[in-house]
């Protein structure tokens, strides 16, 4: 099973409307029985909660199938046992480095550096997907436009590694 991890603050908007995306696009894909898609936050914040209600209007509203979520915050374990860690901010990248202290840390990469018209040039902070948790509905709608213009790359880049042709 190749493992694939979304990561955001509290693991109640971003990464886990990440998550759902993707596993969607693996599915689509033909690729569900060999990629396992999870999300955690870097904050213990939100541990235990649900999903956001308004992420989750916005997954429901555009199809998205959307499972029972429980907020859970990133270990170092979880870096090493992942083959992709998808970090929404570069703030959310630095930290899982320093938490992977180093060896685990190479395959930890912006979500959003596969979406291709996101900005190839300048401070990886540029990559940042927003952080829809302090607006209105309109911040989740940007959100969610930012993870699902990644996806696709996504999909692509581990059906590569996995070396899967595509259909």
């Amino acid at each position: 099973m190749y493992r694939v991890m979304t990561v955001c603050t509290g693991n109640i908007c971003r990464s886990p409307m990440a998550e759902v995306v993707l596993r969607d696009r693996f599915e689509a894909a033909g690729l569900s029985d060999q990629v396992v898609v999870d999300s955690t936050g870097i904050s213990d914040e939100e541990s235990g909660n649900p999903i956001d209600p308004r992420a989750l209007r916005v997954l429901q509203a555009r199809g998205y199938e959307v499972s029972e979520h429980c907020a859970r915050q990133v270990r170092a374990e979880d870096i090493g046992a992942r083959d992709l860690v998808l970090a929404m901010t570069s703030a959310h990248a630095r930290a899982l480095r320093r938490l992977a202290d180093g060896g685990d840390a190479e395959h930890v990469r912006m979500f959003r550096s596969f979406d291709p018209a996101a900005p190839t040039d300048g401070p990886e902070h540029r990559l940042d997907v927003d952080d829809p948790w302090y607006g209105d509905a309109a911040g989740f709608e940007v959100t969610m436009a930012e993870v699902e213009a990644a996806a696709d790359a996504i999909v692509d880049h581990v059906r590569r590694a996995l070396g899967v042709r595509q259909a």
